[in-house]
């Protein structure tokens, strides 16, 4: 009885964690405002404060970082934008490799994945799976006008703010284009 026990105990505790694995395994971040490799410098400095990073390589020719993340880590995308921010720049353009375990995208872009939501621009009605490269398209993650013009096809509220409604609670909405 109690072997049945314990079995029990660690399936749920497997269980868990693999819920809340969102795991984003890589990224792209392109940084504007970089004009020397003091700037660059210091961005990466900023970036390696964030513990979830597991390395960093700065490809100065175009403005680019390529980071890796932690395994056993959540990436959190907006800690990313504010440290970068936080070094006086900002990001023009966040491009991630997202591990998806059957998420399945409803017929309005809306996705839901432990406590992350996400709302795909081009993918609706489909179910992903494995590493799927996604571009963040967000305000403060793409420049301006690129956001504009995704404005008009997104038309939410969540675009403007990166915030929604869910299940009554005020949750923040990534939005994403693959």
């Amino acid at each position: 009885m109690k072997t049945i026990q314990y079995l029990s105990i660690f399936c749920i505790l497997l269980t868990a964690g693999k819920v809340s694995a969102q795991q984003i395994s890589s990224a792209e971040l392109q940084v504007a405002g970089l004009t020397c490799s003091m700037c660059s410098q210091a961005t990466e400095k900023s970036l390696r404060s964030l513990d979830f990073i597991a390395a960093i390589k700065p490809d100065l020719n175009k403005n680019i970082f390529v980071i890796d993340f932690k395994k056993s880590k959540t990436v959190n995308i907006d800690l990313i934008r504010k440290k970068v921010q936080d070094a006086g720049f900002s990001v023009a353009g966040l491009t991630a490799v997202f591990n998806f375990e059957h998420l399945k995208v409803d017929e309005n872009g809306q996705a839901a994945d432990g406590l992350e939501v996400y709302k795909f621009l081009n993918a609706k009605n489909k179910t992903l799976n494995g590493a799927v490269r996604v571009s963040v398209i967000d305000k403060n993650f793409i420049p301006g006008p690129a956001f504009k013009q995704k404005a008009a096809q997104f038309k939410t509220d969540s675009y403007a703010s990166g915030y929604g409604t869910i299940n009554g609670k005020k949750t923040r909405i990534y939005h994403l284009a693959i």
